[in-house]
């Protein structure tokens, strides 16, 4: 079977990734793929609209194929270059569905992160399934919160977006709808029944495709981290530095508080500074602006050990405590991360 299934159903046109034993994580070659059925789709009159959906009941798409990233980028230094059209592909991709003709749904039921993230919440509709769990973890490999992270995070409410890049912190579907992840919430079992409405639409009423799916859509219900944190998160996330928010968590006395503090300091602490000053310097930059500093910021950690450790111990020798480097936020410090926000000049990526 194909990694990306298509089928054309009336006027939709449907996209399954279909890796379910690899949680659908994308590959190179997928990323290709993609692109070039939307581009195809985007130019076909017989198709209205187009949704993606993750093949199997574990995950809309657990990321990108990091394991192929991680062998054929390793030990790091200038060998990491073979792994930049990787991300600039990956980057067009995000950009091309941010920017979609038509109309864009993404069918979020499982695990969904990084590429996963990238292929989704640009959608022009995102629906989150019983099964949900958002998050971005990239941090914790040594990376930064991708595939335009640099744009949605900082407009999510509150300090939502620095939480989740700083923490890696998941999100069901309640939390997925407040924090804007999603724009609905569908039960599992409706998710076929949805997809045979949108078949069914007219796409030539602007307003069909959001009767189809309020018609289907339910409240989300159960516990809530944003319920019950979120002015804890509006209060404690909101400092002018990665240190400022650490000493906020640990003055704040509370258990949840300390958690969070603790997340934080176990992962890189250079992937850490880069992610704070992403999201901050994000809220000013257009997307555009913020996919091409988001390639810069690609190169710059495939080219530092701080991937590779990542990787080798969360995913290859798992359970080991990874050996970062720089170990300290003191010794990553803002002149450890500027590089990596400099432009590129003539191998800056083009969109």
């Amino acid at each position: 079977m194909a990694d990306v299934a298509t089928e054309i159903r009336g006027r939709l046109g449907l996209i399954t990734l279909n890796r379910p034993e690899a949680l659908n994580a994308l590959t190179h070659g997928m990323v290709g793929t993609l692109q070039a059925l939307l581009d195809d789709w985007a130019a076909d009159d017989r198709i209205g609209l187009v949704a993606i959906r993750g093949a199997g009941e574990r995950a809309f798409c657990a990321g990108g194929d990091i394991r192929w990233l991680y062998e054929t980028g390793r030990p790091g230094g200038e060998q990491g270059r073979a792994t930049f059209g990787f991300y600039a592909d990956e980057y067009r991709l995000n950009t091309r569905i941010k920017r979609y003709p038509k109309p864009y749904v993404a069918l979020i039921d499982g695990i969904v992160m990084g590429g996963g993230v990238g292929v989704s919440i640009h959608a022009a509709r995102r629906i989150a399934g019983d099964r949900t769990r958002f998050a971005m973890p990239e941090t914790g490999i040594g990376l930064f919160p991708d595939v335009g992270g640099t744009w949605f995070l900082p407009r999510m409410p509150g300090e939502t977006g620095m939480w989740i890049g700083l923490t890696g912190a998941r999100l069901g579907p309640v939390d997925a709808v407040r924090a804007g992840v999603a724009d609905h919430y569908l039960p599992s079992d409706r998710f076929d029944a949805l997809i045979g409405a949108l078949a069914a639409l007219d796409p030539a009423d602007p307003q069909a495709l959001d009767r189809a799916i309020a018609a289907h859509a339910r409240e989300p219900e159960g516990p809530s981290i944003l319920a019950e944190h979120g002015a804890r998160i509006d209060r404690l996330f909101a400092g002018d530095s990665v240190e400022a928010i650490l000493a906020a968590l640990a003055a704040d006395g509370h258990d949840w508080s300390a958690a969070q503090r603790a997340a934080i300091l176990a992962r890189s602490p250079g992937s850490t500074r880069l992610a704070f000053r992403q999201i901050r310097e994000g809220r000013t930059l257009d997307f555009e602006a913020c996919m091409t500093l988001e390639y810069r910021l690609a190169r710059f950690c495939m080219t530092r050990p701080d991937f590779y450790e990542g990787v080798r111990t969360t995913i290859i020798d798992k359970g080991e405590r990874p050996a970062w480097s720089p170990a300290t936020l003191a010794e990553a410090d803002e002149a450890y991360v500027a590089p990596a926000f400099a432009p590129l000049g003539a191998e800056e990526l083009t969109l």
